[in-house]
């Protein structure tokens, strides 16, 4: 490629202004290697001399004066766009938010969102948060904030809104698929503080239940086993990890939480685009929960680093795994610094179980199905999935699993309604047939008095 082209797009990412100049310049360059360029690298020039045209247009002739780093950074917004619906382009204040979130320490509401059709749609919120505490759920739409509709804001400043000083007000306007109208939801931000590892023992069973996988989460889980084994005056029955609306995080916290849990075998392997370009990761020696009966809880809003945690115990045989299908993001996205404050979040591989599944679309499917019958929405909210983003990658096996899903609202163990298990004193179905579940499988323990070690989950 010759050396002004390179000089042109250099100054493109780095949002400077071009001058009209420039453009011959490209075609210039063009012109003179055209004889041994390939016909596809012709086409390249080509529309790269089409995009400076356009953007000199713009830049000349619309109604109002434009700012050329906005107009750079919708171009290479909507490049990436065009490939999937997890690769961005991550300017210095996209950065600051993205390290906000990794730490887990902001104010705001606790919400983990996608952008759709001009409007925000929830994909799970955070555990403990204003947002999880007001009911707000996977698939929800956000349609305004504070009464001003959001259409066609874009995500970042849609977040924006929504983040502010603890203690402040907001009320969002949600549009929930399955009821008539749309309902306003008020809220008062707090100083997100996400502990992603909680835990507590509960007549003999440990339960950890991991809400993201940020930085610490191996270390903090590890931690949480042998702490429940002294909290529980011996080894537990057995444990619950629940993964549910864990929206997932960092790869190598996925893979030291599966570390945790297995002794020996594959966790998980990424993919990218060559044949050869394969990276295997590995369990050491050593299994910290002790080969006890493990239960995985799992949902539509378990996504990415929970997915490949709950495959791995599932096709290593090590766990037993219940609730409903997961998210389906079966995708590795890696981030590729350009300048000291912008950076490219790029889709780069595909992740596969030990078995050599790949769940992006189809999720892990339980081995026991379990709807959440505490939940009074469960049969009429639709599933927000990885396939229901636009421009999704494709899974070449993909499997129709919606007359499985059908087949669990009609099973005739699940019968029950909120208001009879209410009086039965369940508040969180899945997580009590995962526990009676664990109490026949497991030995007899030790009497002991129940320890929390943390707050209870629900």
């Amino acid at each position: 490629m010759p050396k002004s082209l390179l000089r042109t797009i250099a100054l493109l990412a780095a949002g400077a202004a071009i001058p009209t100049i420039m453009i011959p310049t490209v075609q210039g360059a063009r012109a003179a290697e055209s004889a041994a360029a390939p016909a596809t690298d012709q086409d390249t020039y080509k529309q790269l001399d089409q995009f400076m045209n356009v953007f000199q247009k713009v830049r000349a002739d619309y109604v109002d004066k434009t700012d050329d780093t906005k107009l750079i950074k919708g171009a290479i917004d909507g490049m990436l766009a065009s490939l999937d619906p997890h690769s961005s382009y991550m300017d210095a204040h996209d950065s600051q938010q993205m390290k906000l979130t990794t730490d887990g320490n902001y104010g705001g509401l606790g919400l983990t969102v996608q952008a759709e059709d001009g409007v925000v749609k929830v994909q799970t919120p955070t555990e403990d948060t204003p947002a999880y505490r007001a009911g707000i759920k996977s698939g929800d739409y956000i349609t305004r904030i504070n009464g001003k509709l959001i259409y066609g804001l874009s995500l970042d400043e849609a977040v924006d809104q929504m983040r502010g000083a603890p203690g402040s007000k907001v009320t969002l306007t949600i549009v929930r698929p399955g009821r008539d109208k749309p309902f306003d939801v008020a809220l008062v931000r707090e100083t997100i503080v996400v502990k992603s590892v909680k835990y507590e023992v509960r007549n003999h069973i440990g339960i950890i239940n991991i809400n993201s996988f940020s930085k610490q989460t191996g270390a903090d889980t590890r931690a949480a086993i042998a702490a429940i084994t002294k909290l529980n005056g011996g080894l537990p029955t057995g444990y619950v990890l629940d993964l549910r609306d864990d929206p997932g995080g960092l790869l190598d916290q996925a893979i030291e939480v599966g570390d945790a849990f297995l002794d020996h075998g594959e966790i998980v392997s990424q993919r990218g685009r060559g044949k050869d370009d394969i990276e295997r990761y590995y369990a050491h020696a050593g299994d910290d929960a002790k080969g006890l009966p493990i239960i995985v809880l799992v949902n539509a809003g378990s996504a990415s680093a929970a997915e490949i945690v709950a495959g791995a115990l599932q096709d290593q045989r090590r766990a037993l795994v219940m609730g409903e299908r997961s998210f389906g993001k079966g995708s590795v996205q890696t981030l590729l610094p350009l300048t000291d404050d912008t950076a490219l979040r790029l889709t780069t591989a595909r992740y596969y179980t030990p078995s050599g599944r790949s769940v992006q679309e189809g999720g892990i499917q339980p081995d026991v199905p379990v709807p959440q019958l505490t939940d009074p929405d469960y049969k009429d909210r639709p599933r927000f999935r990885e396939d229901d983003l636009r421009r999704h990658l494709i899974n070449e096996a993909k499997v129709d699993d919606s007359v499985l899903e059908a087949d669990e609202k009609t099973d005739p163990r699940f019968t029950a309604t909120p208001d009879q298990l209410k009086k039965e004193g369940i508040t969180d179905y899945q997580l009590s047939y995962a526990l009676q579940t664990l109490a026949r499988l497991g030995p007899q323990a030790p009497a002991a008095k129940v320890a929390l070690a943390a707050p209870a989950k629900r």
